[in-house]
């Protein structure tokens, strides 16, 4: 049964669409910038990604389904058919899903038919099952649901499966192992990321024996779990969409910071500050925060957190087969870039009070000069190519029809 998507919802969202907005004169232009590189030949998925990083997104869930397609490089003219009702017999995963769906009602918009919620929560079944059963490398996960009804409110059942299971293989497939390994070895970079901005932050969440399984169900489910604005949600998954499979994690890290006070004057123990960290704000500045994070990436790329990281199968991760945007753009040798980074801390050692100052007071408008930057070029955009044959040599497990 074809199922209409809810009024506020979907491709049609005034929810999630321009509206009125369209007389924005800046909002036109970025919708312009859109088209166009829609309709170069090939599709400039760089500008997508510069577009999907930079403020307010990609505006409308009508834009959404053009571009996400675009930024996992998945072919709209070659979609799935819908499953029939054999996907469900003798399927391992079933129950656990049919219960995560049904649990799943505060996903959907208030307000919507009983009728309309139901149909999308048996798309949502299907999607989730044909993944597994095309993919029987990958394990279902508590919290997967929440990332796949983002995308089949977005984007309707056919083309949100293709998407979910391009995703599913490359950004989530760490999350998708038999065991919790990987996903323990990606939390591991949030208390590295904190230490370098805010040491006080760092050494008082030590001392409180916090741990960061605060931070386990918005990296698992990308915020869809934990957020209730809808709009929030998808501004994140074009933000996610568009960078490095770790970004959400250096999200993670500048919600904590950007709380700093309300850590910092909590009880140093490990019940109080949990549960502090574990809720988390609906009213946060995402786009000051969508900067920030950028920034943090650019600053201490995923390469110089590695070693911090304790667990030491980082190979096997697959945030490790994507590269960093320093080697992507450097368009030289790694080791070379790996000379110039000592030489730069070196130098950087001296005039560290400086350097933290500049750093502090940096204008917002550059910060969104940086992610623009970070769109060209942390995701292989077409000025990146000529550097491919060197970095197939330093990572040679890269994807690259997954990151154009």
């Amino acid at each position: 049964m074809d199922v209409k998507k809810a009024p506020g919802v979907g491709a049609s969202s005034p929810l999630n669409g321009i509206g009125r907005q369209d007389f924005d004169p800046k909002r036109k232009r970025k919708v312009l910038e859109i088209s166009q590189a829609l309709s170069a030949s090939p599709v400039d998925v760089a500008v997508l990604r510069r577009m999907a990083i930079g403020e307010g997104g990609l505006l409308t869930d009508e834009i959404r389904c053009k571009v996400w397609p675009k930024l996992l490089n998945v072919q709209t003219d070659r979609l799935p058919e819908k499953p029939g009702e054999a996907l469900r017999e003798n399927n391992k995963d079933y129950h656990q899903v049919l219960l995560d769906v049904r649990r799943s009602l505060r996903r959907f918009p208030p307000g919507m038919p009983d009728e309309q919620r139901e149909g999308l929560q048996e798309e949502l079944i299907n999607i989730i099952l044909q993944v597994l059963h095309n993919n029987p490398q990958l394990h279902y996960y508590q919290g997967y649901h929440d990332i796949v009804v983002t995308f089949l409110l977005v984007l309707g059942e056919q083309l949100a499966t293709a998407l979910v299971e391009k995703l599913s293989t490359h950004h989530l497939r760490d999350f998708m192992d038999p065991t919790m390994d990987n996903t323990k070895h990606i939390l591991n970079y949030l208390m590295p990321i904190i230490e370098r901005v805010n040491p006080e932050v760092h050494d008082f969440m030590q001392r409180a024996e916090v741990g960061t399984i605060f931070a386990l169900s918005w990296l698992i489910t990308w915020f869809g779990h934990v957020l209730s604005d809808f709009r929030h949600v998808v501004r994140l998954y074009d933000f996610f969409l568009a960078c490095h499979p770790l970004m959400p994690i250096y999200f993670a890290a500048v919600i904590v910071l950007h709380r700093e006070e309300e850590v910092l004057e909590c009880e140093c123990d490990m019940a109080s500050v949990h549960h502090l960290l574990s809720q988390i704000p609906q009213d946060l500045p995402y786009e000051l925060l969508i900067s920030r994070a950028g920034d943090l990436f650019v600053q201490f790329p995923p390469s110089e957190l590695a070693r911090e990281a304790t667990q030491q199968h980082s190979q096997q991760t697959a945030a490790s087969t994507f590269k960093d945007f320093e080697l992507v753009s450097a368009q030289q040798r790694p080791d070379a870039v790996l000379l110039r980074r000592r030489r730069e801390q070196a130098r950087a050692a001296a005039t560290a009070v400086v350097k933290s100052n500049a750093v502090a007071v940096q204008p917002r408008a550059k910060r969104f000069v940086r992610l623009a930057v970070m769109g060209l070029t942390v995701a292989l955009g077409a000025a990146a190519l000529a550097v491919v044959n060197t970095a197939l040599e330093w990572a040679p497990k890269i994807d690259l029809q997954l990151f154009p």
